[in-house]
């Protein structure tokens, strides 16, 4: 036997007895707003054009067919939620692994727990009032703050996110040390993405949660672009302690615009050098037959247990990470 593998949890067995009160507030929670809980696949046959996401990708060698069919493992429960809204399902949250092939460090691990939810005749800003009574029960925090995508810029960087040219938004980036990466980059949400992870994000959500709202329209994902200033879009992340909690959108259901903006990310990708994605068409289908007014929210559960055990590395909070899964 090889007595130097370390086969022990990586979270204390202390910290495991939280996350489990944790996740049993949780579902509390929506229990008394009489919101289902669903489970939905983590394995299917599409994934996510999102040039942001990267998929684990496998095999289903069935003895009932010839070739083997590729899957993918969900890098969250987002589509498979929504078909059942367009089903009539009603508000519905989940607590689930998602999977991500990207980097693994003091925030990241590539299979983690998430919750997501879905309020339907909710909007974005009475969603973000449901996020704060959650974290207020669960971290015992104050009333979030809010602020807007642009007056974060303005406050922290000194530029307008909305009007800024690409030139200005450069010449930004290599005042704040990052001349490396502002010669070579052409792409404006690049550089904004970068200023507002490393300039913006640190100097917000110090003391109490904050919920940053009205990104720029190129940001806007899956949700829906603002009536009044269609510069914007009806999204918001929320963040707290140096940690992205949620992102959460009014979503889009307009489905020709879904297609295009998905089209849009395949084009993306192979600009990149990224693999095409093909659109799931189990997906297109139930928002053809029509998505009900709603908002949704995807929150890290890990990095809101080492908010409230006060740890600051994912590792701690989990059984085993993936350095010894």
């Amino acid at each position: 036997m090889n007595s130097s593998v370390n086969w022990r949890p990586t979270a204390s067995i202390q910290t495991l007895k939280k996350r489990a009160e944790i996740n049993a507030q949780i579902r509390q929670f929506f229990a008394q707003r009489d919101v289902l809980e669903v489970e939905t696949p983590a394995l299917a046959h599409a994934g996510v054009t999102d040039i942001h996401l990267h998929a684990f990708n496998t095999q289903f060698n069935s003895p009932l067919n010839p070739e083997p069919a590729n899957l993918f493992l969900q890098t969250s429960p987002e589509f498979a939620m929504k078909r059942l809204l367009c089903a009539g399902s009603g508000c519905i949250f989940q607590l689930c692994k998602s999977f991500r092939n990207e980097e693994a460090g003091k925030q990241h691990n590539p299979e983690f727990t998430m919750l997501e939810w879905y309020r339907v005749g909710f909007n974005h800003l009475q969603l973000i009032d449901e996020v704060d009574a959650l974290l207020q029960l669960v971290l015992k925090t104050e009333p979030l703050d809010r602020l807007s995508y642009q007056q974060a810029f303005l406050t922290y960087c000194d530029i307008d996110p909305l009007t800024c040219s690409l030139a200005e938004l450069k010449r930004k980036a290599e005042y704040f040390g990052f001349a490396n990466i502002a010669q070579v980059e052409n792409s404006k949400d690049v550089l904004l993405q970068l200023l507002c992870s490393q300039v913006v994000e640190p100097k917000i959500g110090c003391l109490r949660p904050v919920a940053l709202t009205q990104f720029p329209a190129s940001q806007a994902a899956l949700a829906r672009l603002n009536k009044d200033d269609p510069r914007v879009a009806e999204r918001f992340e929320i963040y707290f302690k140096g940690l992205e909690l949620a992102n959460g959108y009014h979503e889009l259901a307009d489905v020709k615009e879904q297609q295009t903006r998905f089209e849009r990310d395949n084009q993306a990708r192979i600009q990149n050098g990224l693999g095409k994605i093909s659109l799931d068409p189990h997906f297109m289908a139930a928002m053809e037959s029509g998505l009900p007014d709603c908002s949704g929210v995807a929150l890290g559960v890990d990095r809101l247990i080492m908010l409230a055990c006060e740890l600051n590395n994912i590792e701690q909070v989990m059984s085993f990470s993936i350095n010894n899964a």
